[in-house]
Formats: structure tokens, C-alpha cells, sequence
């Protein structure tokens, strides 16, 4: 598959498509790491519409996410704006961030102490978010800062 096709392909083909979406290469290695480090204070905070909402939830569960990652389904939420993981992140007190939008650490800034812009993106990351291109970055660069 060409780099997003995965999500081409989960967000517009049919249900068996989406299910058969791999997770990002690290994720059922690194996530029970940094759940454990953090002392299960680990949160999946996504952006989607009810559809994807559902299908999200489909696929965590096919997967086996929670019990593979320690993330309980209670710590799986969902809102309508990007901008909107901000009053999520203020509510549950969350002091690391990783996402692969840029416009969600903007929002994010001054509010969460680390953001950490994952996965490839379009250019050079301005000098307030920090950028992990793997799980494996990433967790390197939570290390540095617990």
C-alpha cells in the first residue's frame, strides 16, 4: 500500500476493509511501554465524525487494543474539531501528546508540556512540537522527559 492508503481505506471502504487496516508499525509494541510508564494514565483521544467513531471502536476491538496496549475502553474519547482534544487534554490533566496533526499541537500549545508530532509529514516541524517519525522516536523522546 502507498503511504495513506490505510486511511483512504478506513475511512471510505466498506467494514471488512477497515478491519483489515494494520495498526502503525511499534503500536502493540510500544503503547503497554508507555501506558505502564505512565501508571495506566493513558488516553486515545481522537477526531471523527459518528461513522468513524464507530468504526474506530470496531476496529480497537478486532484488534484486540485494549487488553494488547493496557488502555481500557473507558479511556478511548472522541470529539467533532481537532481543537476540540484540547478540553480533554486540560480535563484529564494529560502532559504528553502525541498526534500526526500539526493544527491539534497548536491548539495543544501552552496547555500539554509535550507535544510530539508523529509520522511523516509535509515539511520541517516549527521548534514547539518535537517530531517522532516512529513508536520508537517517540518513545525515545517521552523517555527524555520523565
Amino acid at each position: 500500500m502507498e503511504a495513506g492508503e490505510e486511511d483512504t481505506t478506513f475511512l471510505g471502504g466498506g467494514t471488512e476493509q477497515a478491519m483489515r487496516t494494520p495498526a502503525t508499525p511499534g503500536t502493540f509494541e510500544a503503547l503497554p511501554r508507555l501506558v505502564a510508564r505512565f501508571g495506566g494514565r493513558a488516553w486515545v483521544i481522537s477526531k471523527c465524525g459518528e461513522q468513524v467513531r464507530q468504526r474506530t471502536l470496531q476496529w480497537l476491538d478486532h484488534h484486540d487494543f485494549y487488553r494488547r496496549t493496557g488502555i481500557p475502553p473507558g479511556n478511548v474519547r472522541f470529539c467533532r474539531r481537532r481543537a476540540d482534544k484540547a478540553g480533554h487534554c486540560a480535563e484529564l490533566g494529560i502532559t504528553h501528546m502525541i498526534d500526526d496533526r500539526l493544527a491539534v499541537h497548536a491548539a495543544l500549545r501552552g496547555l500539554v508540556p509535550h507535544l510530539i508530532l508523529f509520522g511523516p509529514q509535509p515539511a520541517e516541524p516549527p521548534g514547539w512540537v518535537r517530531h517522532a517519525a516512529t513508536w520508537a522516536d517517540a518513545e525515545a523522546l517521552i523517555d527524555g522527559t520523565t
